[in-house]
């Protein structure tokens, strides 16, 4: 049996409401009437396109325990049993703030331009072989899902995971406070929504505003072979932070990456951390996976776990969805490998993911294919970083290159004709182009913001 995760008394005391109808207990909480589980404690909130006092009717039906709500929606029962608070967005804030008073947990909260949600995955891999480990589902990184994710962690949890996120500045800030970690973790700063900023020193301000929220004795793991590590470093220090560690290939890094085998499928890694050698094999292809394993087990370290232990349960990292899943997709004659890397873009995730395809095997006389969608929030610079990856691709050696979108048309200008496969509008357009292109034994990568929509592409030659 599922224990209880609240008590109709202590979310209504977290919370401030007034109880109606019978008692309950709830075993999780949620806002997706359409995800609600028996037992939920479903949230009723109210966004700019759909308002969850229209669904709170169908989520009791689905089996919610109750439904916190700031109005009593029309045609309920007179008996529904219901947690009334002045306004529900607030309520489940201090639902997950009085989650985060009452844990014990030794709490970790991942931030970066990329690599947050891997770092975080592969966190909750290596500490859920040691404790009960509660994590962030998915990228539920903002305003309303970092709450979300505290007012579900259980109680017992021994270890706890968040991911902060952010496009503007200030928005880390009520984030960390909220969450309180003992480890803060900044995977890397990079040209990430370029649009918000004026360059990657004010988006290292806002990514180090997740120092403010930081348990007194807490830890800072920074990125040492960052060029803002220094700027990291004194914003952690100005916050009161007097431990922090650095990983990266830097001489002077805690974790040290010595060497990295990548294969089609796995990462072989070899390091330093603290000067101890330390040899282990990821089960996720690329550098920059390796890279911020090394985040990982020094987060462990700091959490009190143990390390080496930590270091070989990451063989059986599998990449999140979206972001680097690989499967075979059956052809006529054959199949080709499909790496799956929709879920979003920036010019640094999208070197890596080429870099990744680039160590990839197909057959003998088979091809690399790199299938792009726009790259977004980019600024005033964006046509120039989608031009650049001309240079990239070749670089790597990439054989044929698909673009979609608008930005995407100033790489598909600069590509050599041979290597140019294919151009859209939208992936929409392009998906029928690529799958008419792609032969047995060929390895097809498709990357694109999330905006670019090229999971679409993905579902079309998933198809087959």
């Amino acid at each position: 049996m599922t224990a209880a995760l609240w008590t109709a008394d202590e979310a209504c005391a977290a919370t401030g409401g007034e109880l109606r109808g019978p008692a309950w207990t709830a075993c999780g909480v949620a806002i997706d009437s359409r995800g609600v589980a028996a037992g939920d404690l479903f949230v009723a909130l109210a966004g700019p396109n759909h308002d969850g006092h229209d669904f709170v009717a169908g989520a009791l039906q689905a089996g919610a325990a109750a439904a916190m709500v700031h109005r009593i929606p029309a045609g309920l029962p007179v008996d529904a049993p219901l947690l009334v608070v002045p306004d529900t967005f607030h309520g489940l804030e201090a639902l997950g703030l009085a989650a985060r008073a009452r844990s014990r947990a030794r709490i970790a909260a991942v931030t970066g331009s990329v690599g947050k949600t891997g770092t975080k995955e592969m966190l909750k891999l290596a500490l859920d072989a040691q404790g009960a480990t509660h994590a962030s589902v998915g990228s539920f990184n903002n305003h309303w899902g970092v709450p979300l994710s505290l007012a579900r962690m259980p109680r017992d949890a021994a270890f706890a995971i968040f991911e902060l996120g952010m496009n503007h500045p200030g928005e880390i800030t009520p984030l960390t406070r909220m969450v309180r970690p003992h480890v803060a973790v900044v995977t890397t700063v990079e040209a990430v929504h370029t649009a918000f900023f004026k360059d990657t020193a004010e988006i290292a301000d806002a990514k180090a505003e997740i120092f403010l929220g930081v348990e007194p004795g807490g830890v800072a793991v920074l990125p040492r072979d960052n060029r803002h590590f220094r700027r990291l470093t004194a914003a952690a220090k100005a916050a009161g932070i007097g431990h922090l560690a650095g990983f990266g290939r830097h001489i002077e890094a805690d974790a040290r990456l010595l060497d990295c085998g990548i294969d089609p499928d796995s990462t072989a890694i070899l390091a330093l951390l603290h000067d101890h050698p330390v040899a282990y094999r990821l089960g996720v292809a690329g550098q920059h996976w390796a890279i911020n394993s090394l985040a990982v087990l020094l987060t462990v370290g700091a959490l009190g776990g143990d390390v080496e232990a930590a270091a070989h349960t990451l063989r059986a990292m599998a990449p999140p969805k979206g972001r680097g899943e690989r499967r075979a997709v059956p052809l006529a004659g054959g199949s080709f490998e499909l790496i799956d890397e929709s879920y979003n873009a920036s010019p640094v995730s999208m070197r890596a993911a080429i870099a990744t395809l680039a160590a990839a095997r197909p057959a003998k006389g088979a091809r690399r294919i790199a299938v792009l969608g726009d790259m977004l929030e980019l600024g005033g610079q964006s046509e120039d970083f989608h031009a650049g990856l001309a240079e990239v691709l070749d670089n790597w050696g990439i054989d044929l290159v698909f673009t979609a979108g608008k930005l995407m048309a100033a790489l598909d200008a600069g590509l050599p004709a041979g290597r140019r496969g294919g151009h859209a509008a939208d992936a929409d357009g392009l998906a029928p182009l690529v799958k008419a292109a792609v032969r047995p034994g060929d390895v097809v990568m498709v990357k694109g913001s999330a905006g670019s929509r090229m999971g679409r592409v993905v579902k079309a030659l998933g198809e087959g």
